[in-house]
């Protein structure tokens, strides 16, 4: 059965849906009202808190620390400041992707470690022999990412840290009402957007602070159908619905490379050895069979298609975790994994999994859709990820 966060005491008290759902072993909030359209809108137009608590964090000490770190993912750790976080991903002696999270080097040989999924094992595994501590801190450490335009101005009221000049990808400490805390510029929204690490026996004072201050800034508590529709928006994966980490994997076919996965600029083939190192050179040479695209649907021959029976289509209000076939005339190339409305846009997104041949950027595919469940086809134009991408995101100062 799942357990609150830090700061279930309030998320539950905003939750007037009652809509919830289970994130590695927490309650999470789907949506605190009964629609997201304010929260969606807090994200893009004002400033979201969003509970990411449940997201698995390790901390990685001692002198080998840093070995252990190049040893597991594809990126080069040793071109990584103190002080610097990365977005990576890990893989398995294939070469094909268990996982994808950020790490911060908090110190030279001391970092802190995300993933969607439980990694303790993994990690110790490849720690073996070395002079290494790896330590799950889950549930030591809250976190909250705080995201959307007015969200630097927010934190500047709130923090004595110096937020106007911290760069994209970069970390900082301070305190919010006493407690002391490290604020990193990232998160999964494409926006403007913060994520803050807290001790978890003071996370309630730090939701207090920001709640309080964020009332001049629009602040809004948002759920997990919001935070669905802007990480789409900005071409941001989620495992298990665009891809599945080779761990959980039942056919070769559910396996992913990087280079499927639009994470080549995130191999590093030049460094040391490192897990699945060379499965991925020669997946490098020999190239890949499939890529990860953006698709944009033509929503007129969507209305065209409900108009032959005799109705309206409606924009979709969630995004949707149901994989749908892509099409080249009659053979199938491919499927769609996360489709949504993108309010913004006003248009109708995609995140896609397509054969290499066939996912060059303005490549006119078919998409199926469903009506009184009979089949149809409409375009779908690809595009490139992520959809939005706004200057604020990485402008500094703030």
């Amino acid at each position: 059965m799942p357990v609150g966060t830090a700061f279930h005491e309030r998320t539950f008290a905003l939750c007037h849906s009652l809509n919830y759902r289970e994130w590695s072993g927490y309650y999470t909030v789907s949506v605190y009202e009964v629609h997201h359209d304010h929260e969606y809108n807090a994200i893009r137009n004002a400033a979201a808190l969003i509970d990411i608590t449940p997201l698995y964090k390790y901390l990685v000490t001692g002198k080998d620390a840093t070995k252990l770190v190049n040893r597991v993912i594809t990126r080069d750790i040793n071109k990584v400041a103190v002080g610097q976080v990365i977005y990576c991903c890990w893989c398995d002696e294939q070469g094909k992707v268990i996982d994808d999270g950020t790490i911060t080097r908090l110190e030279e040989n001391r970092y802190r470690w995300t993933a969607a999924d439980p990694s303790l094992r993994w990690f110790r595994q490849n720690g073996l022999n070395m002079d290494v501590e790896i330590e799950d801190i889950s549930e030591k450490v809250a976190a909250l990412a705080l995201q959307g335009p007015t969200s630097g101005k927010l934190l500047k009221t709130v923090t004595d840290a110096d937020i106007a000049n911290l760069k994209y990808f970069r970390k900082t400490s301070g305190k919010i009402a006493g407690v002391p805390v490290d604020i990193s510029r990232t998160g999964y929204t494409g926006d403007l957007g913060y994520e803050i690490w807290v001790p978890w026996n003071d996370a309630v004072k730090v939701w207090d602070a920001l709640m309080e201050k964020g009332r001049q800034f629009d602040l809004h508590a948002a759920g997990m159908l919001a935070l669905d529709i802007a990480r789409v928006e900005a071409g941001l994966l989620l495992i298990e619905v665009d891809y599945t980490s080779s761990k959980k994997a039942l056919i070769p076919s559910q396996k992913f490379s990087p280079y499927e996965l639009g994470f080549g600029r995130m191999v590093h083939l030049e460094k040391e050895t490192f897990v699945g190192k060379a499965a991925l050179e020669r997946a490098q040479k020999q190239g890949v069979a499939r890529q990860l695209v953006g698709l944009e649907v033509d929503w007129t021959e969507v209305e065209d298609r409900y108009e032959k029976f005799g109705l309206t289509p409606a924009a979709p209000s969630q995004a949707s975790r149901v994989p749908v076939p892509v099409y080249l005339g009659e053979k199938q190339v491919g499927k769609a994994t996360t489709t949504t409305w993108s309010p913004v846009l006003k248009k109708l997104i995609a995140l896609a999994s397509v054969e290499t041949a066939h996912s060059e950027l303005g490549t006119k595919l078919q998409m199926e859709i469903t009506i009184e469940a009979m089949r149809q086809k409409v375009t779908a134009k690809i595009a490139k990820l992520g959809f939005f991408n706004p200057k604020r995101k990485t402008a500094v100062p703030v």
